[in-house]
């Protein structure tokens, strides 16, 4: 089932409130199987670097149906640096970024910039509790 709208609309708006709990600024993104985006916002006074970031960490995440920081110690390995070159290098194997997985398939993924990896990630996570 592929990631609507409102759902990327809703899961960009929940990781938001997670980092407003946390009291930081993060860009998010919210893109589909494909690793495309659907949804992305960055609050007021975000570094802008992070956009690039919340996105290549969702394209990651969604790529290898997993959170984008298990990559990380593998990033050299030619498995992972295959596929995301092959995918046009937009994938970030780094911590941040948590796929969308409904009855064992991945639907995309959310990826945030921002904060430190851990508030990242749990921004991330927060927005895809959010649907």
């Amino acid at each position: 089932m592929a990631i609507t709208l409102e759902e990327a609309n809703r899961m960009v708006a929940g990781a938001i409130a997670k980092a407003e709990e946390l009291n930081i600024k993060i860009n998010v993104a919210v893109c589909d199987a494909g690793g495309r985006l659907l949804a992305f916002n960055r609050m007021d006074g975000a570094i802008w670097g992070g956009a690039y970031g919340s996105q290549g960490k969702a394209v990651a995440s969604a790529a290898f149906g997993r959170p984008s920081g298990e990559l990380q110690e593998r990033a050299e390995s030619p498995i992972i640096k295959g596929i995301l070159g092959a995918e046009g290098g937009h994938g970030i194997p780094s911590q941040g970024g948590a796929p969308v997985i409904r009855n064992g398939v991945v639907d995309g993924a959310v990826g945030v910039g921002g904060g430190t990896s851990q508030e990242d990630e749990d921004c991330a996570k927060a927005g895809i509790a959010s649907i």
